[in-house]
């Protein structure tokens, strides 16, 4: 945990993607993609899974009435070094058995760069924010992602048989006592350290492996009395597991598909914040859990981008580049602020090296981009623009 931040406080989430329960999981393996009508959106019935979303309290001091992605700000204990003894079964492979990423030093996201050992902590960043997104999804979901100890030894074999292959499998979830798991979700709630003192009682351990890297998304200067940089995984579950808002910060649940959540989000029936905008249109380029989980599996050692949004405003729109764009600043070490000798508005559809949104209102997103993903990540598939001046380019 980094206290010397100035800007922003480090957080996690996890974006869950779950099979359906029944009938629609017999699709056959190569459904044909079809599109709602007037939508680029795959159409609901291509998905065989789901995705979770949190809603938040109104009374929440960040993003109140938004529905979320489960996840929270990093505590001490994530990088406490009782989580050694825990691992111990893994503590001689390097980050505990996590597949190594291909990305140089040199241009990983501060949040997993930061040496760790030096702010006190022999828990890798990779480690402890996995630990962090898999806490507060239990925390708020009730969905706790463990490896007993007893399957220790087995997941050690197919860690060496794999030997950095992209050979996996969907994660299952472990079957614990519910009136176990409810009276240390509690405790959980009360006090994260808890999460050591459960693994430890029930014999397991936190389940880091089956969590993949998908991007990480700052909080933009003067859009949030708080700013985070929050680290974002993904993880594929063999079927959707049984959930339960916390009722403090998390007052509602759904499990949609990706295309759902965005219908209804442009439908103005619920709200959700721009980064969740992008990472639902992008996995709505793979509806088939198999696909989805694939490619998790095989970007997950690629890397991933440090994304602090940078916003201006032109005819009472809101305008926000993101890395790639050609107006994009140079600087972004602190606080990222627009050159007003530059003309950022692009008016020509096919103009190179475009990477924006445009917001017309909080239910209005259109998409601008031109650029090639880096780390051999996705674009996003957007809902059809109602506006001619502002066209997608995916």
């Amino acid at each position: 945990m980094n206290t010397t931040l100035k800007h922003w406080k480090e957080a996690a989430t996890l974006i869950l993607a779950a099979g359906h329960r029944l009938g629609r999981s017999s699709l056959p393996s190569r459904t044909p993609l079809t599109m709602d009508g007037g939508s680029h959106l795959p159409h609901k019935s291509c998905f065989d899974y789901e995705v979770l979303l949190l809603k938040r309290s109104s009374k929440s001091g960040f993003m109140p009435n938004a529905y979320v992605f489960p996840g929270g700000m990093a505590d001490s204990s994530d990088f406490s070094s009782e989580w050694v003894d825990i691992f111990n079964s893994f503590r001689n492979l390097p980050n505990f058995g996590l597949r190594k990423v291909k990305q140089p030093p040199e241009t990983r996201p501060p949040i997993f760069a930061t040496d760790r050992l030096k702010l006190g902590s022999p828990i890798p960043g990779e480690v402890a924010f996995r630990i962090c997104a898999l806490r507060e999804t239990f925390e708020e979901s009730g969905v706790l992602l463990v490896v007993p100890k007893l399957e220790e030894k087995s997941l050690l074999k197919d860690m060496e048989e794999r030997c950095d292959s992209d050979k996996v499998i969907h994660t299952r979830m472990s079957e614990l006592d519910s009136s176990e798991l409810t009276k240390w979700r509690a405790l959980v709630n009360r006090n994260p350290s808890n999460f050591i003192r459960m693994c430890r009682e029930l014999e397991v351990v936190p389940n880091i492996w089956a969590l993949y890297e998908w991007g990480n998304w700052l909080t933009p200067k003067g859009r949030r009395p708080s700013r985070y940089d929050t680290v974002f995984f993904i993880c594929c579950l063999q079927e959707i597991p049984h959930t339960l808002h916390d009722e403090k910060e998390i007052v509602h649940f759904k499990w949609s598909t990706p295309s759902e959540v965005l219908q209804s989000y442009q439908a103005k029936e619920f709200w959700i914040a721009p980064p969740q905008f992008y990472e639902l249109g992008r996995m709505c380029r793979l509806p088939l859990l198999n696909d989805l989980h694939n490619f998790c599996s095989k970007r997950g050692t690629e890397g991933i981008e440090h994304w602090l949004p940078v916003y201006f405003t032109k005819n009472g729109r809101y305008i926000s580049l993101l890395p790639g764009d050609k107006c994009y600043p140079s600087d972004t070490s602190e606080e990222a602020n627009m050159d007003p000798s530059t003309n950022y508005e692009e008016e020509a559809h096919d103009a190179p090296d475009l990477h924006r949104s445009v917001t017309l209102d909080p239910y209005t997103i259109h998409l601008q981009i031109t650029i090639t993903p880096k780390y051999n990540h996705l674009l996003p598939v957007i809902g059809q623009s109602a506006s001619h001046e502002s066209k997608s380019q995916l």
